[in-house]
């Protein structure tokens, strides 16, 4: 990628950023840090810099499962209360 389009990605990036911290809106402010997020990794990983793209795949792998949720909550405590988090099963 050209110079000027990374620099006009990352100002976008900034842009974004600051303006989903002044956005009364929760979903729209997370959709716009999305997109600035997004706009960073494009410029990062779109340079076709190997080691860079190493590293963030290893990112992925090092993430845990969501999958570790599925038996029900981490800790004692949790599993008395009655009502549990979204998604977690409740004991019996």
């Amino acid at each position: 990628m050209p110079w000027w389009l990374d620099l006009a990605l990352l100002a976008l990036a900034v842009a974004l950023w600051q303006k989903a911290g002044n956005t009364p809106d929760d979903v729209w402010s997370v959709f716009q840090k999305f997109l600035a997020f997004v706009a960073v990794l494009v410029v990062l990983l779109g340079g076709r810099q190997l080691l860079l793209e190493i590293l963030a795949l290893g990112l992925t792998f090092w993430l845990p499962s969501a999958a570790r949720f599925d038996g029900g909550p981490l800790n004692s405590e949790a599993a008395r209360s009655v009502e549990a988090p979204r998604g977690w099963r409740l004991p019996g």
